[in-house]
């Protein structure tokens, strides 16, 4: 699986650039398989580490995706409203969702590092 090194990793499989932008990971997208639609969160939106930031449906699931940090939703990936598949193809750069100006730059850290992410995933 690939797993970039200049990305920080929430438990739940998310990740999160230094700018705020905020995807899934490769290991979650080969999880849900062929992604078809993605309900994206409005830009504005407020919230908390671990909330419910927008849903990801695939053949297999409907999977909700969280915020690794709290904060503010400042962006939207229009592309992957149209062509969800972004997603599956690629989730470090065009299939990203949504970025985030977080209320505290620090809490980035509090992510798991690529090593500690790949440990998780075996």
């Amino acid at each position: 699986m690939n797993v970039p090194e200049d990305l920080r990793f929430a438990e739940s499989h998310e990740w999160l650039r230094a700018d705020g932008t905020v995807g899934i990971t490769d290991h979650a997208q080969h999880e849900l398989t062929d992604v078809v639609f993605v309900d994206l969160p409005e830009i504005g939106k407020q919230v908390a580490a671990g909330q419910v930031a927008c849903v990801v449906e695939s053949v297999k699931a409907a999977s909700d995706i969280y915020a690794p940090v709290a904060g503010t939703v400042i962006a939207v990936n229009e592309a992957v409203r149209s062509n969800p598949a972004l997603v599956n193809t690629a989730p470090y750069a065009e299939g990203w969702l949504f970025k985030l100006e977080p209320k505290d730059a620090a809490a980035r850290e509090t992510l798991k590092s690529p090593a500690d992410y790949r440990a998780q995933i075996g």
